[in-house]
């Protein structure tokens, strides 16, 4: 018996282009997505002077999981970036006093992150632009929709997570 797979036929090559081609598109399409995201991001919350790189971190600190306080690996897990890329957003919403660092008492060497008054005061601020950006956004969409875009991305989400060497999964949302 011959193990070898059946050399491609012209139908089987002509998909087989077909699903390079969608595939270039479709990751095409998610780059610019992700850059229209955060320009639009940005200029939403400008008023507020805050980044869509910032939004994510307050409204991370911001969900009832996170209350008391999240350690700096654990938010970076989260919002899937690396510490490194993390310690700069985080030092200037400190030094804006929207947040603060306290040090872990059963480890000293690790540090929690929490909204302080003033950061929950500026969410709070914030909701009105942040949910006039996700109307905009998401103005065609029904809720159908937005179940099937949530299945299909978190579906790449953990493609990329088990391409990354990961093993267990930060939080979708």
């Amino acid at each position: 018996m011959n193990s070898r797979p059946a050399p491609p036929t012209q139908d089987t090559a002509a998909i087989d282009a077909l699903t390079a081609g969608l595939r270039n598109r479709l990751f095409f399409r998610l780059y610019q997505t992700a850059n229209l995201l955060n320009k639009t991001g940005n200029r939403a919350l400008e008023d507020h002077g805050v980044t869509t790189q910032q939004w994510a971190i307050l409204g991370a600190l911001a969900d009832p999981r996170s209350e008391g306080g999240i350690s700096v690996g654990d938010l970076a897990a989260l919002l899937m970036v690396s510490r490194q890329n993390l310690t700069g957003v985080l030092s200037r919403l400190e030094s804006r006093g929207l947040i603060a660092r306290t040090v872990d008492v059963r480890d000293k060497r690790s540090r929690f992150i929490c909204l302080t008054g003033e950061g929950l005061q500026r969410w709070a601020e914030m909701q009105p632009q942040i949910n006039e950006f996700y109307q905009a956004s998401l103005a065609d969409f029904s809720t159908s929709d937005l179940i099937a875009a949530m299945h299909y991305l978190e579906r790449l989400r953990h493609n990329f997570v088990v391409l990354e060497g990961g093993q267990g999964e930060a939080e979708g949302d």
